[in-house]
């Protein structure tokens, strides 16, 4: 992603018109196929395309390589109204899996490696993928055992990753890897490595999901995949930094996704409320259900303050540890709000919440992942609480 160096300052209008063709795109192009997208376990790859040719692929990339340099206040939009008009993680996650993917590549690739894999994933030609979870861990990225080995001018890979969304069908994967031994700190020994997703040697195989069900999440195995040297990314050694970093901006972007997953709870319980009938009222005028709005609301509208806020730090430079523990803090917060607007959405449809089709129904199913993924909620806090020396 771009810094925010590279950007303009960013108008209400641009914001605006940004939202809107967010918005048409997600109630055409996605909201009426999820259903049997979710029942199929996938999506349409044509729907990269259809996204790419917007810009919503190339958002806070470079024009170089076919995007469009992005502040995070501009960002924000796409997320938001994607997760709220869209209402299906599965598609989220797969769908822009390229910006957890991509970023180490802008970063730290060489010019011809970016050259060669960021435009046609922006075009929506190709799909990248991250890999840092393993079978035997998760949030603790230290411990990785995945191993790269040089040989002249390839590194040989061994190992597994597990829960890899786009995994399945990724043209590049981003790996972490060990390339050395763990050392007295934590970071040592381990790299960041870009591996093409035809590489012979690695296997693949798909995960059954709680939710998410039209995003192909995969375990990937490595049998001495050979990989071209100039694929690594930065230096030996430099991977855990990479990794750090590159858990920054996932993060913020799961905690504007789970804003928008709470404003479809909202939507739907809301129209529910003023259209179902009981003792004689729609159940809008019944004083118990209007309390479980306005709870909704209260939480919705501190988010998306929240989010406002960490938003116009980053674009202002401020991302020093403290801005580290307010992403840390506002994804829990998110996701948590999240949660309680599915949960009381489902409350709300009574029977119809826990029926298929209904948006509360598949956003809760789906809230576990968000408050999993990126650093499950109790890595978040220990993580703020060191940042702000607790």
């Amino acid at each position: 992603m771009t810094s925010s160096s590279d950007v303009t300052s960013v108008s209400d209008e641009d914001r605006t018109a940004l939202t809107d063709t967010v918005t048409r795109f997600a109630r055409t192009e996605i909201a009426p196929h999820v259903d049997a997208w979710d029942a199929a376990g996938e999506f349409p790859r044509s729907l990269y395309r259809r996204a790419a040719d917007l810009g919503l692929l190339g958002l806070g990339y470079p024009e170089s390589y076919g995007g469009t340099p992005a502040s995070y206040l501009l960002r924000l939009p796409l997320w938001r109204a994607l997760s709220r008009h869209g209402a299906s993680g599965g598609v989220l996650a797969s769908l822009l899996s390229h910006n957890i993917g991509l970023p180490p590549v802008l970063a730290h690739g060489s010019d011809a490696v970016r050259a060669e894999v960021i435009p046609p994933v922006l075009a929506g030609e190709q799909i990248a993928a991250l890999a840092i979870t393993e079978p035997g861990g998760g949030s603790d990225v230290a411990q990785l055992k995945t191993t790269a080995r040089r040989e002249g001018d390839e590194y040989i890979v061994n190992g597994e990753k597990v829960f890899i969304t786009s995994g399945m069908r990724a043209d590049w994967i981003t790996v972490a890897v060990r390339t050395g031994e763990a050392g007295s700190k934590v970071s040592a020994g381990i790299s960041m490595l870009l591996i093409p997703g035809h590489s012979p040697g690695l296997s693949r195989s798909k995960l059954d999901k709680m939710g998410w069900l039209c995003s192909d999440t995969a375990h990937l195995r490595f049998d001495n995949v050979r990989v071209p040297a100039r694929y690594l990314l930065g230096e030996e050694g430099a991977g855990f930094r990479i990794i750090m970093a590159n858990f920054n901006g996932e993060r913020f972007g799961l905690a504007v996704s789970a804003l928008g997953f709470a404003e479809a709870c909202y939507d739907e319980a809301l129209a529910w409320a003023r259209q179902r009938k009981t003792f004689g009222a729609a159940l809008v005028e019944h004083q118990v259900i209007r309390h479980k709005l306005v709870d909704m609301q209260m939480r919705i509208q501190s988010t998306a303050a929240w989010c406002e806020s960490v938003a116009a730090q980053a674009d202002a430079g401020r991302t020093g540890p403290e801005w580290v523990a307010q992403v840390c803090l506002l994804k829990n917060h998110a996701t948590q709000t999240m949660q309680f607007c599915a949960d009381q959405a489902v409350q709300i449809l009574g029977g119809m919440g826990f029926m298929r089709g209904t948006v509360s129904e598949r956003i809760y199913r789906e809230v576990k992942v968000m408050m999993i993924g990126g650093g499950a909620e109790e890595i978040m806090k220990d993580l703020a609480a060191r940042q702000l020396g607790i």
